[in-house]
């Protein structure tokens, strides 16, 4: 029998409030009723008088799976474990007062329990046609609650009663701490939010006092400089924003406060995701993506994160992030969907070229940059996808399962550095984090993010990844789009929210925190400036003239992603063949150095690879405005030096290019490799890479070229690390530039570095490794279209090049690596300690000092004193060569405990030297830098020991080293 799924969602209901009865007999219940004597209001009805009195007997949840999800008839439903207590509402800030605690644990004992089979939540789209900018919630009549019930082996305080735990090698479990899934297979299913009744009060505000040249007031338009001493202060500018926010909260109705958290459903605004006007305040926009404003136009389409990070350039990052933020409000966005910082733990993974790299200092530097960029434009940033969203296979239907210590120290680090920055908001990830929901986990969003980092913006869900009304208790405070699946019309929250806090369920302080956060972030941002640009673009129509004004925004920005594109690309191999100095002639080889046969444009969120390779796939693109390809950026030079060009583009014809490029001074082979998301599959690849070969037979090409001309230089276009093998020793490729994907002016930075215009500086932000299985983490397949994949991080703390250190495992180019055209020397290291003029703190940094953990409160994890610059190294570097270069210093901490990684990046600053020119270069250190996250105390740690320092090129060229004096 096929019920509705209002009818199987009362069916489920009915078969928890009526103790030990079948799930067939509840359903033979409920199809008494008939679909069209359902509607939403009978939902809610039931659910506002399963009191607690009906609670006690057992747990009733929202459904994770908001698509169809058939109770099995032959489950048993236990009712021999009781539920929770009616008498103890839940008081959501009062858990974070000590870490352990969350919204289960102050719920006796398991619920009853049921197996249920679930199904995969929709993922963004691409792009269809639009209505009008709808100014209400999903309508009633079509909504709908969906409950289920925990499956039989899933305990709701399993994994947010406490942070899971395991040892540095996240081999076994800590003693004395509560274990996590670190088996690969199946989940059983979702721990979900218990229905109870819940209270709230605000999270305290972390009290802070400025600090003169150390801990400076600012508001978000008017940063630090980058590389200053200076950490920002927004604690007055937040206040000023919650004082207006609160004030207009006040006057709001609930339903009204419903419409601020409630987005207007999918392909209902202008842009990709929209609130309603509520009153005088005209709503937000909300527009992806991380490299610029997509489904636009007359806007720059510039170089991606990985690519900004490969700079290892703050000044560049940040000028990055304020050109950005100033396209986005010119046309008219409130909110900037990015920046991306999701670690690169697997080398495949789809979207890590939306983010910053493989480690979490550069990824959280990258991070900060970009949001003060963005920030001190007028535009909110958005940092994402919290957390644990490493690979796109199942990105709904997957647990990425993380003890507590590499969850702090590694995952959170970028999100604690945004933070920092002050960001506005965070949206939260598709994925379950230890078999809960991202966007309903209690311990993630409450406890970590709102309670240690002291994050005062708003959160919002990624586009459907809601997976019920009570995610409002857990954490969530927006839900975007708004339906339950894209276009669906049905919305956990829109009126269901609205029963909810009418039936007490979720307390009217809640959603008033909500409403307050979200406009707060508005106000924060001077959003309510009258000048603020509207909205002037159709993200679902771009060719619709009543609702598209064309709006150029792209200024001078062209420049910067010049800039970004060569500086990002780094010089793996060069035997003396770059940079080239008026060739007579060169062969032009692969098709990556090409025009696109359908355009720059042609492929919808880029989902196809034909031509030149400048940003991967998926809601994280933009439409260029122009892709200037390779081929015509050396034509152009050529034009200037008098040379020869010849070009074959036909990657399969490995005889053709031969013959193409036999004879010639100089043959350029351009290969590349793509990824993106999971919505489109693109030659066989559904976001995640298949595997780590360049694409479109480029090993076979390179080869085929290297054996008739002796001087075949390569050129990359990478969404991230490839395996080189094949080719990479052999003597006739005398040259390797590895690009990365670097916008519209692709073709003119990769000639500004092969002709020597820009002297490459480019680092790689992940390890090059000589085979796949060298990493220490791959893909997690497997599972049917139902199941709940579980990925376990057991690799912990030892990420990409810590491992390839741990192991002694031989890269074949290492994390930080990069040549150049000119030689540096490094000399004269000295440590210090910063002397403090201020003693605000002193009481905590003594303690601290002993090696005693942090004090587990609000906002203790970005505190002033443990983040501002404790300690000093400085150090000369000497351009010995014979032109001009940008050097990269690299400072690693070695931990005094052996069994922790044995490298650690911690520091890095660009120096633009002329031949024979020194400069003193200064790295500072915090001790935030120098602690690890204690499990039992929760809170940040000072090893005991001495630590030791080295400075140099990479990861594994150290020059110089030392001791801190700490």
């Amino acid at each position: 029998m096929q019920l509705s799924h209002r009818l199987r969602a009362l069916a489920a209901l009915l078969a928890v409030v009526g103790g030990p009865l079948s799930v067939h007999a509840a359903q033979e219940s409920a199809a008494s009723i008939s679909a069209s004597s359902a509607p939403a209001s009978i939902l809610s009805s039931a659910l506002s008088s399963v009191s607690a009195s009906a609670v006690s007997s057992a747990s009733v949840v929202p459904s994770s799976a908001p698509t169809s999800a058939p109770v099995s008839s032959s489950a048993a439903v236990s009712s021999s474990a009781p539920g929770p207590s009616s008498s103890a509402p839940v008081s959501l800030s009062s858990v974070l007062s000590s870490a352990p605690a969350s919204l289960s644990s102050v719920i006796s004992s398991a619920p009853a329990s049921v197996s249920v089979s679930f199904s995969a939540a929709s993922s963004a789209s691409a792009s269809a046609s639009i209505s009008s900018v709808a100014s209400t919630p999903i309508s009633a009549s079509s909504a709908f609650i969906s409950v289920s019930i925990p499956a039989s082996n899933a305990s709701i305080s399993a994994s947010t009663t406490a942070p899971p735990s395991v040892s540095v090698s996240a081999s076994a479990a800590a003693a004395g701490s509560p274990s996590f899934n670190s088996g690969t297979g199946t989940e059983t299913g979702p721990i979900t939010v218990p229905l109870s009744e819940y209270t709230f009060s605000s999270f305290p505000v972390a009290s802070s006092t400025p600090i003169p040249k150390v801990f400076v007031p600012v508001t978000p338009a008017n940063p630090p400089p980058v590389s200053s001493d200076e950490i920002p202060d927004f604690a007055q500018a937040w206040a000023d924003a919650y004082e207006k926010a609160e004030a207009f909260t006040l006057g709001l109705t609930v339903p009204e406060k419903v419409n601020v958290v409630t987005g207007v459903g999918w392909e209902n605004g202008r842009c990709v995701g929209n609130i309603p006007a509520v009153g005088e305040w005209p709503g937000l926009c909300l527009e992806d993506s991380p490299l610029g404003v997509r489904d636009t136009d007359f806007n720059t389409a510039f170089p991606a994160g990985i690519t900004a990070a490969s700079t290892f350039n703050r000044s560049l990052i940040r000028t990055r992030g304020a050109f950005m933020g100033a396209e986005f409000k010119g046309k008219g966005v409130n909110l900037a969907l990015g920046p991306m910082m999701n670690m690169g733990r697997v080398a495949q993974g789809g979207r890590n070229w939306e983010g910053f790299g493989a480690d979490p200092f550069l990824s959280g530097a990258a991070a900060y940059e970009t949001v003060l960029g963005l920030q001190s434009s007028g535009v909110q940033a958005t940092a994402k996808h919290f957390i644990n969203n490493e690979q796109e296979y199942k990105r709904t239907q997957e647990s990425s399962n993380v003890d507590d210590r590499t969850e702090h120290e590694i995952y959170v680090a970028p999100f604690l550095q945004a933070v920092r920055a002050g960001v506005a908001a965070v949206m939260c990830s598709y994925n379950l984090v230890n078999d809960t929901y991202a966007c309903e986990n209690n311990r993630t969003l409450n406890q970590i993010l709102k309670g240690e980092l002291g994050f005062r913006g708003f959160v919002m869900s990624d586009w459907s990844a809601q997976h019920s009304t009570l995610s409002a208790v857990a954490g969530l405070d927006m839900s975007m789009p708004g339906d339950i699946d894209l276009g669906s019309h049905t919305s956990w929250w829109g009126p269901n929210l609205t029963a909810f806090v009418d039936n007490s369920t979720i307390p009217d302080s809640r959603l008033d925190d909500m409403v307050t956060r979200i406009l707060a972030s508005w106000y924060f941002l001077g959003q309510d400036a009258p000048d603020f640009p509207p909205v002037s673009f159709n993200a679902f129509n771009n060719n619709d003239p009543a609702t598209n004004q064309h709006v150029d925004v792209q200024g001078d920005h062209w420049t910067v992603v010049r800039e970004i594109g060569a500086a990002g690309t780094a010089l793996l191999k060069n035997n003396g063949a770059l940079p080239l100095n008026k060739p007579k002639n060169i062969a032009i080889i692969g098709s990556d150095a090409a025009d696109a046969s359908m355009g720059p444009n042609g492929f919808s969120d880029r989902g196809g690879d034909d031509g030149i390779l400048a940003m991967g796939w998926g809601s994280g693109t933009a439409n260029y405005p122009y892709l200037i390809a390779p081929v015509d950026a050396i034509q152009d030079r050529a034009v200037q030096d008098g040379t020869d060009v010849n070009w074959w583009f036909l990657d399969f014809n490995t005889a053709g290019a031969q013959t193409a490029a036999f004879g010639f001074e100089a043959a350029i082979v351009f290969a590349n490799a793509d990824s993106g998301e999971q919505y489109i599959t693109v030659d066989g690849n559904a976001g995640d890479r298949n595997n780590l070969t360049l694409w479109h037979n480029a090993d076979n090409l390179i080869n085929a070229v290297a054996e008739v001309n002796n001087n075949t230089i390569v050129v990359v276009h990478s969404v991230g690390p490839c395996i080189l093998e094949a080719w990479i020793e052999n003597p006739n490729v005398t040259a390797v530039l590895w690009a990365n994907i670097a916008g519209q002016e692709a073709g003119n930075s990769i000639v500004d570095v092969l002709y020597g215009d820009f002297n490459p500086s480019g680092r790689l932000p992940y390890t090059i490794a000589k085979s796949p299985s060298d990493y220490p983490a791959q893909p997690t397949g497997g599972g049917g279209p139902n199941d709940i994949i579980s990925v376990p991080y057991t690799e912990g703390l030892f990420i990409d090049y810590r491992h390839f250190d741990a192991q002694n495992i031989t890269p074949r180019f290492e994390f930080g690596f990069g040549l150049s055209y000119t030689t540096f020397a490094y000399s004269n290291l000295r440590t210090s300690t910063i002397a403090q003029q201020d003693h605000d703190s002193t009481q905590l940094e003594q303690a601290w000092a002993k090696g005693e953990a942090t004090p587990n409160v609000e906002g203790a994890s970005t505190a002033v004193w443990l983040h501002r610059p404790a300690f000093e190294v400085t150090f000369e570097v000497k351009n010995t060569g014979p032109v001009a270069g940008g050097e990269i210093p690299q400072l690693y901490l070695h931990s005094p405990d052996s069994s922790e990684p044995p490298s650690l990046l911690r520091g890095f600053a660009d120096v633009l030297l002329s031949p024979g020119e020194s400069q003193t270069v200064r790295i500072t250190l915090s001790r935030y830098d120098l602690s690890v996250w204690d499990v039992d105390a929760q809170g940040w740690r000072k090893p005991s020991g001495a630590f030791q320092i080295s400075v140099g090129a990479s990861s594994r060229d150290f020059r110089l080293s030392g001791t801190l004096p700490v």
